[in-house]
């Protein structure tokens, strides 16, 4: 394993300590307080699952799998079921082998969500990433409305050592795209990574605006692998949740980017929003550097959740 996933380890382990705290400890006392597996049990630990942000149908979906095997394997000690406990929370939460598919193909990635989640960041460290790759990236900076994105993003783009495409606060996003993928097509760009104006409060203008955004690179470029990521701030909870419902009406999310991980007590929402949308959570922010944003890996998430050690990583 890498010295830089072990280091994400480490720091993605510190950061869910209040989700831990929030979660982890509750589900302890309750295998530790109980002496026998009955509805008492199982509704205590319902009532820890959802109060931490698991959300309600990814709890109930856990809570039935563990019943089945603690009757498959008699099991009569709670804490013999612990393990059960993890490995349902784990494959609540797996991200398909395709996920990541738009890393290697020509791919145009609309990168959606309201203000102030982290989005023209996520934006820049995506670009760095993918540049470290080997792929050839390009920026689309379609957020022409907040005062100072452009530069923003700028910064990031001359950080990651890529080109962008911008334009004057107030323009058309539509046809900052429209020139971002007239570059990317003829500078034989792999991967257009275009970062969007936030606004949910007023719905019918963005869903305007995006779906106008879709048509345009539908059209312009039609061959292209096609992500839209939605940034969600992990503090915001259930909140977060809500946004991404309503930004899936308007964008057909293909992923979730989830930041601000770290000092969070409502890490669960992790679990939750990928339960109840069926969208994997393909991302996850621990911190403001540029290694800080990784690929999810539900067994590492869930590992330094519950304070597991993983394979080779005792020493972090």
């Amino acid at each position: 394993m890498s010295e830089e996933k072990k280091g994400f380890f480490g720091r993605l382990r510190e950061g869910l300590t209040k989700t831990r705290n929030n979660i982890v400890h509750g589900i302890d006392s309750v295998f530790s307080g109980f002496s026998n597996i009955d509805d008492d049990f199982y509704e205590e630990l319902e009532e820890i699952l959802i109060m931490g942000d698991i959300g309600v149908k990814a709890t109930e979906e856990i809570l039935y799998k563990l019943r089945e095997q603690v009757k498959e394997n008699h099991i009569k000690e709670p804490a013999d079921c612990k393990e059960f406990l993890i490995r349902n929370i784990k494959e609540q939460m797996q991200v398909g082998e395709t996920a990541y598919e738009f890393e290697n193909e020509r791919s145009v990635v609309l990168v959606i969500g309201v203000n102030g989640v982290g989005k023209t960041t996520t934006v820049g460290k995506l670009a760095g990433q993918l540049k470290s790759q080997g792929r050839k990236v390009l920026i689309a900076a379609a957020d022409t409305f907040r005062a100072a994105a452009g530069e923003q993003l700028s910064e990031w783009a001359h950080r990651a050592g890529v080109d962008m495409i911008g334009a004057n606060e107030g323009s058309d996003p539509a046809s900052v795209v429209f020139d971002a993928v007239s570059a990317a097509r003829a500078r034989n760009v792999d991967v257009l990574l275009c970062d969007t104006a936030g606004r949910l409060h007023n719905k019918k203008n963005l869903m305007e605006e995006l779906k106008k955004i879709n048509r345009i690179i539908d059209r312009e470029f039609p061959d292209a692998h096609r992500e839209n990521l939605v940034v969600l701030d992990g503090t915001t909870g259930q909140n977060a949740l809500q946004q991404a419902k309503e930004f899936d009406e308007v964008a057909d999310l293909t992923g979730i980017i989830l930041t601000k991980m770290d000092g969070t007590a409502k890490g669960g929402i992790a679990v939750a929003i990928q339960s109840e949308l069926q969208i994997p959570v393909k991302y996850i922010g621990v911190g403001e550097s540029i290694e800080d944003l990784q690929k999810f890996d539900a067994d590492q998430f869930v590992d330094a959740l519950f304070d597991v050690a993983q394979e080779g990583k005792e020493g972090e």
